[in-house]
């Protein structure tokens, strides 16, 4: 069964930090690219950041440049999302989605070339 599971998130102060970690099991993530996606109540999913198939290209939405990273680790089969310098509006369930083409770009909305999605995991960005 394919399966994606998002861990760490959790309860942070603005400015604070956390990392996001996306492990496939079932499948090996090595020819598929990665997409982080994040949702709240009332709006669009939006996806922050996508990893191509080998890790070397990586791209982000303009709000999250500078302070969130993406990575991946294909023997671990995880990915992760580093998030720095993080704001209230950062707050959200972020999910991960895997995309069985080698590379990525960041689209309005959810791209239907995701197929495999994790269960999300809650970030809040609190005082």
């Amino acid at each position: 069964q394919l399966q994606l599971v998002e861990s760490g998130g959790g309860l942070v102060q603005p400015g604070g930090s956390l990392r996001l970690s996306c492990e496939a099991s079932g499948f090996t993530l090595d020819y598929y690219a990665i997409g982080w996606f994040r949702q709240v109540p009332g709006k669009e999913r939006e996806e922050v950041s996508c990893i191509s198939s080998s890790g070397g290209a990586t791209n982000y939405v303009d709000s999250v440049k500078g302070r969130f990273t993406i990575s991946r680790d294909n023997v671990k089969n995880t990915v992760y999302l580093q998030m720095n310098s993080l704001k209230p509006e950062d707050a959200a369930v972020y999910y991960c989605a895997a995309a069985h083409v080698p590379f990525c770009t960041i689209a309005a909305g959810t791209s239907p070339q995701y197929k495999h999605w994790g269960q999300g995991t809650q970030v809040t960005v609190s005082s």
